[in-house]
């Protein structure tokens, strides 16, 4: 009997759902990051305390900084796993497209990013009393964190070779980090003051396009690094 290979969609998905499984009996990586930007946003409040005038204006910075720092945590992590109990191997040698292998683990990156930014923002709700309820602010996080989490993972099966890579990895996701930091606290300290859409969109184009690049340049890489 021949067994039919699953397709690029289903391939994508089942990776992804094993490894939210794992991540859901476990607990460990998603309550390492929450609970470090929790902390993050604590101690941003109670320096600021005392200058409600900075704190406004301090907030978009924050959310970014708690989020990529804390991403970083989690970015390539999967896939050194797989390296270090040897299923990597299994997984590149299965029928499948190696892009629905990387997609697969994009997916669980950008969820485990896009739930600390909301956790951090939640946070940031309760504790400097923000109005977060412009959707423009969850439209940035949403695009932003895609971007991140393309990037790092990317450039997280590039170091899973690497015998330092717990720091290879943030000194070498952090610069290229940088244009989404920048993009992403610009178009939210805009959406902060109430600003109309046309006055923060040529930086929410910024983050859109930066999403583009980051996904074709891994569709067309992958497979590539991987290997190495």
């Amino acid at each position: 009997m021949i067994v039919k290979p699953p397709s690029f969609f289903q391939a994508m998905v089942r990776i992804a759902a094993k490894d939210l499984r794992a991540e859901m009996r476990s607990r460990s990586l998603i309550s390492a990051m929450a609970l470090f930007g929790v902390l993050t946003v604590m101690i941003f409040y109670y320096t600021l305390e005392g200058r409600p005038d900075l704190r406004a204006e301090a907030l978009p910075a924050v959310l970014w900084v708690t989020v990529i720092f804390a991403g970083t945590q989690g970015l390539g992590r999967s896939l050194s796993q797989e390296h270090d109990r040897g299923t990597l191997d299994a997984l590149l040698l299965a029928p499948i497209s190696r892009s629905a292998l990387f997609f697969g683990k994009l997916i669980v990156a950008w969820l485990f990013t896009l739930t600390v930014g909301v956790i951090v923002s939640g946070t940031m709700l309760i504790l400097f009393n923000a109005n977060l309820s412009n959707l423009g602010w969850w439209l940035m996080l949403l695009i932003g964190t895609l971007g991140f989490a393309t990037m790092g993972t990317l450039l997280g099966s590039m170091a899973i070779h690497a015998r330092a890579r717990e720091t290879t990895l943030p000194i070498i996701v952090l610069p290229i980090a940088l244009p989404i930091v920048i993009g992403a606290v610009n178009a939210c300290g805009a959406i902060l003051e109430g600003k109309a859409f046309s006055e923060w969109s040529t930086w929410a184009g910024l983050l859109a396009s930066l999403d583009v690049i980051f996904l074709a340049l891994s569709f067309l890489l992958f497979d590539y690094v991987v290997e190495e």
